[in-house]
């Protein structure tokens, strides 16, 4: 561990040095590049120059020690001081998700239930869009199916965080089946049924990330529909977008106009085909390393909302709380926390096992 964290020092020097360099700033991609890793890096090598100094401190009390008995209690609490900085050392080497620091394109669709998996569905969505909303983050809804009651068949939304730290960061953990279990509106007995909805959350990917050729896509317009009233269009505004090498299908309908509905497609196609690219490599690699949390497969159960007990379970961690109210109106803090906490505590036992 030391060893690299000689290596890291060694390049926040050299970049710090590269940034005071007014050239560099000629290329502000590459001076943007330099001051995100610069910013990475700073707090590692703080502790680490922390750490130095106290193992050096420490040194010399032990050496004192047979002389002087109140430089050895002096040494058992540098030694108490060099364990935690060692210990947040670890925490800080924990490899970062190149993708914590990108924003978001969320699907929401409903699943097996009927009109409740519909309803289920949009109060996710609301979940989501008032988490992001208590973060300060931007939301645009780039594409959504509603039904007649009100609820989701399907929705499609972007989320853009503020700051440094990504919205993939905190909502990479959502993806998933989510189960509710409540009296749905359209039960006249009473009785509690069970249905579910799925979560896809995708990094969205910049041009650079994925090249599309125009020569891929098959594009086809068509007239949106919708439940009926101002949502339906009365001309070709809608658009559907086929990736011919992979099948995969994209289409977007709620602008009014066919090229925002198409520039909001391609977001979508891009968000996927990176995605699709990285579980691939992540497939690849699984046999090296496996993540409880961040490769969690989408097709399992992942939460359940019970709102007769007004309890939030997540399964993959064992998290429970009886706030379920106060969830579904966005506030998701305690539940994302539980899966950042556990997802680092893989990645520092992984990296202990290397060691």
């Amino acid at each position: 561990m030391f060893e690299r964290l000689a290596d890291l020092a060694a390049e926040h020097a050299t970049i710090e040095r590269d940034l005071a360099d007014p050239a560099i700033h000629a290329d502000p991609d590459r001076a943007r590049a330099l001051s995100r890793r610069y910013g990475e890096l700073t707090p590692v090598v703080q502790a680490y120059t922390q750490w130095q100094q106290v193992s050096a401190d420490e040194a010399t009390a032990r050496e004192l020690a047979p002389e002087d008995a109140s430089f050895g209690a002096e040494a058992e609490e540098l030694a108490a001081r060099r364990a935690e900085l060692e210990e947040r050392l670890a925490e800080l080497l924990v490899p970062r998700d190149p993708n914590d620091i990108k924003d978001v394109i969320l699907e929401v669709k409903a699943g097996e239930g009927g009109e409740e998996s519909a309803l289920f569905a949009g109060d996710l969505l609301r979940m989501y869009l008032r988490y992001a909303e208590r973060h300060g983050w931007k939301t645009e809804v780039l594409d959504s199916t509603m039904t007649g009651l009100g609820g989701y068949k399907d929705a499609t939304v972007a989320v853009k965080a503020s700051g440094d730290e990504g919205a993939w960061s905190k909502l990479k953990y959502e993806g998933g089946v989510h189960r509710v279990q409540r009296v749905p509106v359209t039960e006249s007995q009473g009785r509690i049924h069970t249905s579910a909805a799925g979560v896809l959350v995708m990094p969205e990917a910049d041009p650079v990330d994925v090249t599309l050729d125009p020569a891929d896509l098959k594009i086809d317009v068509f007239r949106s529909t919708g439940p009926g009233g101002q949502s339906v269009n009365t001309t070709d505004s809608a658009v559907r977008i086929t990736h011919l090498p992979t099948g995969v299908v994209v289409s977007c309908q709620n602008e009014k106009s066919q090229l925002q509905n198409k520039e909001q497609a391609l977001r979508v196609l891009r968000a996927r085909l990176l995605t699709m690219a990285q579980e691939e490599a992540d497939a690849q690699a699984a046999a090296e390393r496996r993540s409880q949390v961040a490769t969690v497969d989408r097709s399992q159960r992942v939460r359940t909302y019970n709102f007769p007990e007004n309890r939030i379970s997540d399964h993959r961690v064992g998290f429970k709380a009886y706030n379920l109210d106060q969830v579904i109106d966005g506030d998701l803090d305690a539940v994302i926390a539980a899966l950042v906490d556990a997802d680092r505590a893989e990645k520092i036992a992984a990296g202990a096992d290397r060691d």
